[in-house]
């Protein structure tokens, strides 16, 4: 009996994260890779540097005209949606392929529409579909790191951590355009046992990294500060943060952030497009390393305190490669019927820490564990 070749739809997958995306399984016999974005050359352009195992197609997709008619015609599987910013969407691409019957995931970092995916379970249930949000950085690889971690600890009461980028890596208007629409902005984070508000970008503080040296970082706005204090109970307090490579830019960004504070901008996202030209200016002063760290604290089996701190340093441009894992491995193991779970779920609980750093070998980067006992 001839196996089934899954139709996988990458939506924005010339894109740089779906173009990564959609090399990594291109090779892979039981995909048939589907390039959709609003440019039907882009895609063509895209379609014809693939290595592909089965034929791969190009198509002209708009998520926001006619949906649904579009993924009746195509007939998709699985679908990766990776056309952000997600902060301003709806459920609409999810919900069309709900009633598609194909699975999908996206590579959301906007808080509530990652933690509230949920709202789709019994619809995607009925479907017999998979339907995951935030299949990126964050929540899958932060969840899987504390995951991996927390069995050292007899109670777990903080974590505090961040990403800092690289300079010369090639950044999109959307991705930009995700960050700067929460600097200056309110956020509500778990503080010493309650949710207290802190604004975006602010409380700059700084991490040393081996080989990156002095990093500075300032608050943002994620999906695990939804998630984690009820996902792990007995945390206290957990501080999520990023920050750029170069310091004037990360104090440019600050700035930014106080005039949206005090009302003198309504967001900078508004201006994503013209403050990205800004900062390509500066890649003769900067590298192609980035880096992301967690500290996690709290007492040990011995009832002593303890600290566990857990960092990967990426160099080459890489960095930018991190956050498409989750969606990798969950195409591949779809299509490959390995994965039974149905139903509307954030991505934890679907890929270990194991098998997201497994997925990174290859690449430019190196992971770095540390314990420290009182």
């Amino acid at each position: 009996m001839e196996k089934k070749v899954s139709r996988v739809l990458v939506i924005g997958g010339y894109g740089n994260f779906g173009g990564y995306i959609a090399r990594n399984l291109a090779g892979d016999a039981s995909i048939q890779l589907l390039i959709a974005g609003r440019s039907l050359r882009k895609a063509s352009d895209f379609v014809a540097t693939l290595a592909a195992a089965n034929r791969a197609e190009a198509h002209a997709l708009d998520i926001d005209v006619d949906l649904p008619a579009a993924l009746q015609a195509l007939a998709p599987d699985i679908v990766i949606h990776t056309s952000g910013p997600f902060q301003s969407q709806d459920y609409h691409v999810a919900r069309a392929c709900i009633a598609q019957g194909c699975h999908y995931a996206d590579l959301a970092d906007a808080r509530d529409f990652v933690a509230n995916i949920v709202t789709l379970d019994a619809q995607a249930r009925a479907a017999n579909v998979l339907v995951v949000g935030g299949a990126s950085s964050v929540p899958c690889l932060t969840a899987a790191v504390i995951d991996a971690e927390l069995p050292a600890f007899a109670r777990l009461d903080s974590v505090d951590y961040g990403i800092t980028t690289a300079q010369q890596t090639d950044r999109g208007v959307a991705t930009t355009a995700a960050v700067l629409s929460y600097v200056g902005k309110p956020i509500s984070t778990l503080r010493d046992g309650a949710m207290k508000t802190v604004y975006g970008w602010e409380d700059t503080h700084a991490e040393r990294y081996p080989e990156l040296g002095v990093r500075l970082f300032g608050n943002c706005d994620i999906p695990d500060l939804a998630l984690f204090p009820r996902r792990y109970p007995s945390l206290k307090s957990m501080r999520f943060a990023a920050g750029h490579e170069l310091r004037v830019l990360h104090y440019g960004t600050r700035l930014g952030g106080a005039l949206v504070r005090l009302g003198l901008l309504s967001s900078l996202a508004r201006y994503a497009d013209s403050l990205l030209r800004i900062a390509f200016l500066f890649n003769r002063f900067g590298s192609g390393r980035s880096g992301f760290h967690m500290i996690l604290d709290g007492i040990g089996h011995d009832g002593a305190p303890l600290r566990r701190r857990f960092m990967i340093v990426a160099r080459s441009g890489h960095g930018a490669y991190i956050p498409c894992i989750p969606a990798i491995l969950l195409a591949r193991r779809l299509a490959h019927n390995e994965i039974p779970q149905r139903g509307a779920t954030p991505c934890v609980d679907l890929i270990d820490l194991e098998s997201y750093l497994g997925a990174l070998a290859g690449l430019d980067i190196q992971v770095i564990r540390e314990a420290f006992h009182a």
